[in-house]
């Protein structure tokens, strides 16, 4: 089987393959490296939610927070149950692959392929997007710790010390998620980048390298960023 699986693929199917993950892989730890030390967007967003939960527990009306928390939710819910269907159409596809190998055949530049071929690329689109479906359905859980942290909130008539140590609990908690939430994102412009394959592997390579483009720009370059930086 895997001598079978080595020789299905090109080498230039291989090399964009090891490009692709090594692309996001390198990406996502560069990312996330750059969000401990406060750095991107990302980083950012990190320290307006610890800002966000330090406000939280002083106030005495924390209605507005549960509402904040609610919209956290619902949009993360929102791409999870997409990815569900997203990953049904996968499937459903790779039960009609013959009208998908001679649709293949008809694109520009794309190479004659076989049947063993189109179902090992659709089995790693629906791979991204099951790991994808992973992130969102975390991010979920722990937003929903957070608003267990933030019923739990002790007055703000609490001792300082205790309303900053809930505020820190929260805040850390809310940044977990919304990592987990982030990586669920990153994995679907990746998932975008992967169509790329069905064409040519120069195409593969070619996308991952724009998807990189976009994704450092808007994490480290957007307007966004400088508007969330600012004092």
């Amino acid at each position: 089987m895997l001598e079978r699986l080595v020789t299905l693929f090109t080498p230039a199917d291989w090399a964009a393959l090891l490009f692709f993950m090594m692309g996001w892989i390198g990406y996502s730890t560069y990312a996330d490296r750059a969000a401990m030390q406060f750095k991107g967007l990302q980083g950012v967003t990190h320290k307006h939610r610890l800002a966000w939960a330090q406000q939280m527990v002083h106030r005495d009306n924390r209605m507005p927070d549960v509402s904040l928390i609610g919209n956290l939710m619902r949009s993360t819910s929102f791409y999870a149950n997409t990815t569900i269907y997203i990953v049904a159409g996968l499937l459903a596809i790779a039960g009609a692959l013959d009208r998908l190998v001679v649709f293949t055949e008809e694109l520009p530049f794309a190479r004659q392929t076989s049947r063993e071929i189109l179902e090992a690329k659709i089995f790693l689109l629906a791979g991204i997007f099951i790991f994808a479906y992973f992130k969102f359905t975390w991010s979920i859980r722990q937003f929903n710790s957070l608003s267990i942290l933030t019923g739990s909130a002790p007055s703000h008539l609490a001792p300082t010390e205790e309303l900053e140590r809930h505020a820190e609990r929260c805040g850390q908690v809310n940044s977990l998620a919304g990592d987990e939430f982030n990586r669920g994102i990153r994995a679907y412009y990746f998932g975008f980048a992967a169509l790329g394959w069905f064409i040519h592997p120069a195409v593969f390579v070619a996308f991952t390298l724009w998807v990189l483009a976009i994704l450092w720009r808007r994490d480290f370059r957007s307007k966004t960023l400088r508007a969330m930086q600012e004092p």
